[in-house]
């Protein structure tokens, strides 16, 4: 049994050495596991940009630079301990929500019409939303 010590940094990852530090993180079941806990006091924004990054770091066309970025800022949201704690009530994701905001700004180009659909569908299942009363939103 393997054991990673994690610890509690002062702000989010600043440095591309950081980044993939996070990235080891970052796994499909703990992205799904803190999403699903999380999902009703992270509200739509957050998960949209946590969605949006999750997906297009699946794209085989997405460069590894990018998935690393994606990862990075996906294992920063995952783990339980970090800047803000997630239990602050109003407070606890928004060192979160700046690291996906970061990520998603330099990988807007890989989020594309697809991201954007598979982020809705999803989003519109857990927000009871149906599809043809939203319109998609491009990142720019």
């Amino acid at each position: 049994m393997t054991v990673t010590t994690v610890h509690r940094p002062a702000e989010p990852p600043q440095s591309a050495a950081e980044v993939r530090d996070y990235a080891g993180q970052y796994s499909n079941t703990r992205f799904w596991t803190k999403v699903s806990r999380v999902a009703k006091r992270a509200g739509y924004e957050l998960l949209e940009k946590a969605l949006w990054l999750h997906y297009a770091a699946q794209r085989p066309e997405t460069p590894r630079w990018a998935r690393v970025t994606a990862y990075g800022a996906l294992g920063y949201f995952i783990l339980p301990m970090d800047a803000i704690p997630d239990w602050l009530f109003g407070f606890g994701l928004t060192d979160d929500l700046s690291a996906l905001a970061l990520a998603v700004a330099a990988l807007s180009q890989y989020i594309n019409d697809d991201v954007r659909r598979r982020t809705a569908q999803k989003l519109d299942q857990w927000f009871d939303r149906p599809e043809h009363r939203r319109p998609l939103r491009r990142v720019e």
